[in-house]
């Protein structure tokens, strides 16, 4: 800041308001001298309800001291719609303050109400891919391109995106559950033919890193949603069996397609299921041991 407000001569006009936090405040909070300067100015014409060019100049420099406080956001966006500014400009503002806050909730939710406001979308994926590039788990990005998706109806052009970033990791679990939202919350229910597909898709994936649980979760999620039993990957997974894929998602989805199957059947459980209880107990997922001693116990009580 380049200097304080209380010696602004186009500032002599407004008398500034302290912070009051009582007489004796148990754990005051040492805010820089820039800072309670600048928000005693912020509580005098706020409480004026002064909306003006010169206010949102204060905003700025509070923002830039602390992009987090959020009644310093939502005034902005009074002001700014008070004054009919250009909002195209308030998105340049975003933009730079986004390089550097890109997981400041505040910041994803002013640019919600810009870009809703503005009705336009034009410029938001390729923003989002931009932080996305920068950190590709931001979940922030991730939400926010979920509301652009959904509020601009822009659902078939997404599904290539989590291609793309699952081909560059496919451990990435946010771009997985992406997937998941754009291929199930489309207005447009997908197909069976696209169902199939994406199963061969996951399977492809899951080879690849078979440890990861990304890929096991979304493609149990996906027979589940299009009704089909586990027992109708069995040829894969006992595929991977076969390969000496030491994975505990294998096993574990290996377990339940055997209760599974003894539920529809109305049979006993396949008693393999046990034994890979006991593999996953003692070797494969030693740190969840009670969970899969627990599990067989559910088994043998079946």
């Amino acid at each position: 800041m380049e200097q304080p407000y209380s010696q602004r001569p186009e500032w002599s006009d407004v008398t500034p308001l302290p912070q009051d936090d009582g007489p004796n405040p148990l754990v005051p909070i040492a805010y820089s001298s820039d800072y309670i300067d600048a928000m005693d100015y912020f509580r005098a014409v706020s409480k004026n309800n002064e909306k003006s060019e010169r206010v949102l100049g204060l905003i700025s420099d509070i923002i830039d001291m602390n992009p987090a406080h959020y009644t310093v956001w939502r005034y902005r966006q009074q002001v700014l719609f008070e004054l009919k500014s250009d909002l195209q400009k308030e998105l340049d503002f975003v933009d730079e303050i986004a390089s550097s806050q890109a997981k400041n909730y505040q910041v994803w939710h002013h640019r919600l109400v810009i870009v809703d406001t503005l009705n336009n979308c034009d410029r938001e994926l390729p923003f989002i891919n931009g932080i996305l590039d920068e950190d590709s788990k931001n979940y922030h990005a991730w939400s926010y391109r979920q509301w652009v998706v959904k509020r601009f109806n822009l659902w078939d052009q997404d599904l290539k995106y989590t291609d793309d970033m699952i081909l560059i990791d496919v451990r990435n679990n946010s771009a997985w559950n992406y997937r998941y939202f754009v291929l199930f919350n489309n207005p447009e229910a997908p197909s069976q033919e696209t169902i199939k597909n994406e199963i061969e898709f996951t399977k492809h994936k899951i080879q690849l890193a078979p440890n990861n649980s990304s890929g096991w979760s979304y493609l149990t999620a996906l027979l589940d949603k299009a009704n089909q039993p586990l027992y109708t990957i069995e040829p894969f997974l006992e595929d991977l069996v076969a390969k000496h894929i030491i994975s505990p998602h294998l096993y574990s989805t290996l377990i339940d397609m055997f209760i599974q199957r003894a539920k529809l059947e109305e049979t006993q459980v396949n008693p393999v299921a046990l034994e890979y209880c006991d593999r996953l107990a003692t070797d494969l997922d030693p740190t969840r041991k009670k969970y899969w001693q627990y599990k067989k116990s559910t088994i043998t009580s079946a």
